[in-house]
């Protein structure tokens, strides 16, 4: 583990100023090459010190901008077309950069490392996902996967995904309609034809 000083919130480690240990890789591919933090050597620290008011401001200043933006941004629903199967498995997945695109494509610029998603969406549907604006900041965007803009419209006023093969005809339905045949055809063999034929006809 290695000593950072925090150069600004970093969610689940600590607030500007904080003394925090992290993993080397954490540090070396995040923490540093991001400028959220420094080492925490004493020269550094006496650095920090130094600097800490202006750096405060700093993030004061950007903390104003992401809360003018945030209102435009939260609960905006932005639409994603791609192939998938039967089940709705997406063939390929949404990443962070696809949905980075689609909201700068509404006019708010946002970096894909502002998307924060657990895993990269693999399914057909609605999917809340959180957009970080500043460390202290942040907002939830909708993400509609779909095959089509018309799916993309039906699900948005479902709240479900579409799913089944749409070019295929229904499997259930041509199974009910076989079994429905066999007992028409099972009916019309009984001795009494009258009835038969009757029941035969629906």
């Amino acid at each position: 583990m290695v000593e950072v000083i925090l150069l600004e919130r970093v969610e689940k480690l600590g607030q500007m100023g904080d003394i925090v240990k992290v993993r080397p890789g954490f540090a070396r591919n995040f923490l540093l090459p991001q400028k959220k933090a420094l080492r925490a050597t004493e020269s550094n620290k006496k650095r920090f010190s130094e600097q800490r008011v202006q750096l405060e401001a700093v993030n004061l200043q950007r903390r104003q901008e992401a809360e003018k933006v945030a209102p435009s941004l939260d609960n905006m629903v932005v639409t994603l077309i791609r192939q998938a199967g039967e089940t709705g498995q997406l063939f390929g997945s949404a990443t962070t950069r696809d949905i980075a695109d689609a909201v700068s494509a509404k006019g708010v610029t946002i970096g894909r490392q502002q998307v924060l998603l657990d895993r990269p969406i693999k399914e057909l549907g609605l999917v809340p996902v959180r957009v970080v604006l500043h460390p202290e900041v942040s907002v939830t965007v909708t993400v509609n996967v779909a095959r089509s803009l018309d799916e993309a419209e039906v699900q948005l006023k479902t709240g479900a995904a579409v799913v089944g093969e749409r070019d295929e005809p229904d499997v259930d339905y041509l199974a009910d309609e076989a079994a429905a045949e066999a007992a028409a055809q099972a009916v019309k063999e009984e001795p009494s034809g009258e009835s038969a034929s009757g029941k035969a006809t629906d």
